[in-house]
C-alpha cells in the first residue's frame, strides 16, 4: 500500500508514527524539566538546614535562593547563540556536563559563598536546559506529536518540583545528599544524548543537506519516504535566511515590538504572580510565623503536589479554553486569595485554629496561578514571534522571567521583615491586577492560529485583542 493509500485509508502515516529515537528525544527533554523544577524547587526545604549549618541569616539565604536564577538568566542567554551557532545536540551534552558539575560542588560546598558560587553553574544549566530542549524536541519531533511532546518539559518541571518537596519533607535526607542527587538524572541525560543526532533542521541551516537528511532518517522509520518532510524544512530554511528582520536585530523592528511586548510582559507578571515566592519560600516564610518545620515541609508537598495537577489541568483545557481567556478569569480569583492571604497575617488571625485556612488558601492560590498566567511564561515564547526572530525573542523572554525571579528571590524575605507577610502578600496581589490589566489590553487570543497567522497580524500591525477577535 503507498503512503497516499494509507492516509486516505485513515492509517497513521509513517513519517508520523513515534520510534525508539524520538522517545528518547522526549524523555531527554523531560530530564532537563525534571531538574530545572528539582534544582530550583530543592532549595525551599534545604534552606531550613542550610541556615542551622551554616548558621547565617536571611540575607544569605535570599542570596543562596537566587544564585540560580542569576545563572539561570546568563544560560539562557548564551545557549541561545550557543545553539545557534554551534547545533542544539552539542549544546545539550554540554549542559547535561554542566548540571552534574554544578549539582556535586554544591553538595560538597563548604561554606555559602561556595554554595552560592556552585549553584550558580548549576543555575547556567538551568536557564541553558529552559532554552535549548523545547527547540530540540520541536526541532525532531513528527508533526502529529510536536505538541505533546515539547509539553513534556513543561509538566516535567512540576514533577520535578513534587519530588523535591518529598524529598525536603522527609527531613531525615541531609541537604547535601537532596542536592547532589541531582547530579544522578543529568548524567543519565548525558547518556542519552550521546545515541541522538542533530537537529535536521540546523544541520540544513549550516549548510549540511546530506547528513540532515541523515539525522532525519535517524529518527524517522525505516523506509519512510522523507522526501515532503525534508522539503519543507529546506524550504523553511530558505525563508529564514531570504526575511529582512532576523536575529536579536530583528527585534528592534517596530512591527515586531508588540509581541516583544507582550512576550516579555507576560514572562515578567508570570513571576510577579507570586508563585515563585510559595515555591521557594513556603517552609521559610510559615516557619517564621510559628508553624513547626515539620508541618510547613508538609504543605510545601501539598503545593507542590497542586502545582503538577493544575499544570495537567491547564494544559489539557487550554485549546478548548484559550490561552487569554484562561488567563484573564484566574488572574483575579489569585489576586483574591493573596488578598486573603496577607489579612490572616495583617490582622492576627495565623494561630493554630487557623492552619487549615491558610493552607487551603495557598493551596488555592496555587492552583490558580499554575494553571492560568504560569503556563503562558514558557507558551508564548515558541509561537508569538515571527520564525526569523523566534529564538532571540525566546532567550529575550526567558531572560525576562529570569531576572523578574532573581529580584523577587533576592528582595522577598527582606521586604517581608520590613513590611510584614501580610502586607507583602497585599503587595503581590497588587501585582496579579496589574498583569490583568496590562494582558486585557495587550494581549490577544492566539489559540487557534496558526504560527504564519501570527506573524501575518504582525506585519500588518494587527496584533492587538480586537484584531484578533474576529477570522
Amino acid at each position: 500500500m503507498s503512503q497516499a493509500q494509507q492516509d486516505e485509508s485513515g492509517t497513521q502515516p509513517q513519517n508520523d508514527r513515534l520510534t525508539g529515537s524520538i522517545v528518547v528525544v522526549a524523555l531527554v527533554s523531560a530530564i532537563s524539566g525534571l531538574l530545572y523544577g528539582y534544582d530550583t524547587g530543592i532549595i525551599s526545604g534545604a534552606l531550613l538546614q542550610i541556615g542551622d549549618d551554616f548558621k547565617i541569616g536571611h540575607v544569605w539565604e535570599q542570596v543562596i535562593a537566587a544564585s540560580i536564577l542569576v545563572g539561570a538568566v546568563i544560560g539562557a542567554l548564551t545557549c541561545s547563540r550557543l545553539a545557534e551557532r554551534r547545533g542544539r545536540h552539542g549544546t545539550l551534552l554540554l549542559i547535561g556536563i554542566i548540571f552534574v558539575v554544578g549539582a556535586v560542588a554544591a553538595s560538597i560546598s563548604p561554606d555559602p559563598i561556595t554554595l552560592s558560587l556552585s549553584r550558580l553553574v548549576l543555575g547556567f544549566a538551568v536557564g541553558g536546559a529552559t532554552q535549548t530542549a523545547p527547540v530540540y524536541v520541536a526541532e525532531l519531533a513528527p508533526t502529529a506529536h510536536r505538541g505533546r511532546l515539547v509539553l513534556f518539559f513543561q509538566i516535567a518541571i512540576g514533577v520535578g518540583i513534587v519530588i523535591a518537596t518529598i524529598v525536603g519533607a522527609t527531613e531525615v535526607i541531609d541537604w547535601r545528599v537532596s542536592i547532589g542527587l541531582a547530579a544522578v538524572p543529568a548524567a543519565i541525560m548525558f547518556a542519552l544524548m550521546l545515541r541522538l543526532p542533530e537537529s535536521p533542521r540546523w544541520l540544513a541551516r549550516e549548510g549540511h543537506e546530506d547528513r540532515a537528511r541523515e539525522a532525519l532518517a535517524r529518527v524517522r522509520h525505516a523506509g519512510s519516504d522523507l522526501t515532503a518532510e525534508f522539503r519543507e524544512i529546506q524550504e523553511n530554511v530558505r525563508d529564514e535566511k531570504r526575511a529582512d528582520t532576523r536575529g536579536w536585530a530583528g527585534l528592534k523592528a517596530a512591527w515586531v515590538r508588540p509581541a516583544l511586548v507582550v512576550g516579555c510582559g507576560l514572562a515578567i507578571f508570570t513571576q510577579l504572580s507570586g508563585i515563585e515566592m510559595i515555591v521557594y519560600y513556603s517552609p521559610t516564610i510559615l516557619t517564621d510565623n510559628g508553624f513547626s518545620d515539620s508541618t510547613a515541609l508538609r504543605v510545601s508537598v501539598a503545593l507542590g503536589l497542586t502545582y503538577l495537577i493544575a499544570q495537567l489541568i491547564g494544559l489539557s483545557i487550554i485549546d478548548r479554553v484559550g490561552r487569554r481567556r484562561l488567563t484573564l478569569v484566574t488572574l483575579p480569583f489569585a489576586a483574591l486569595a493573596l488578598f486573603v492571604l496577607g489579612w490572616f497575617f495583617v490582622s492576627g488571625n495565623d494561630g493554630k485554629s487557623m492552619v487549615p485556612w491558610i493552607i487551603a488558601t495557598l493551596i488555592t492560590f496555587m492552583a490558580l496561578t499554575a494553571g492560568g498566567i504560569q503556563l503562558m511564561g514558557w507558551l508564548t515564547g515558541s509561537e508569538i514571534y515571527p520564525l526569523a526572530t523566534r529564538a532571540a525573542g525566546a532567550a529575550a523572554q526567558s531572560a525576562s522571567l529570569w531576572g523578574t525571579n532573581v529580584l523577587i528571590t533576592l528582595s522577598l524575605l527582606s521586604i517581608m521583615r520590613l513590611i510584614g507577610t501580610g502586607q507583602t502578600f497585599w503587595l503581590y496581589a497588587v501585582f496579579n491586577l496589574i498583569a490583568f490589566v496590562f494582558l486585557y489590553r495587550k494581549m490577544p487570543e492566539l489559540t487557534g492560529r496558526s504560527l504564519e497567522q501570527i506573524e501575518d497580524h504582525l506585519a500588518r500591525k494587527k496584533f492587538t485583542p480586537a484584531d484578533f477577535a474576529s477570522r
